[in-house]
């Protein structure tokens, strides 16, 4: 596999695992206050939506360098 091929099927693996799971949910640790030895932390649970538009773009372009790679050879 070229590169072309292997960048192609990364970006069509990334269009539908973002066009079915509609986003992704993450846990971010926050120090809000440290007063000697004693730290309060926050957990922050964020999202990110990943927009439709953006996930068909990138299976098409996948395809687009999967379809460009095999006729190179």
């Amino acid at each position: 596999m070229s590169a072309t091929q292997i960048a192609g099927a990364v970006l069509l693996a990334l269009g539908l695992a973002g066009f079915f799971t509609g986003g992704f949910n993450f846990t971010r640790n926050t120090t809000k206050a440290e007063l000697g030895p004693i730290k309060l932390q926050v957990q922050e649970k964020e999202s990110v939506n990943v927009p439709q538009w953006l996930s068909i773009g990138a299976m098409v372009l996948g395809g687009v360098l999967l379809v460009a790679g095999a006729r190179r050879r």
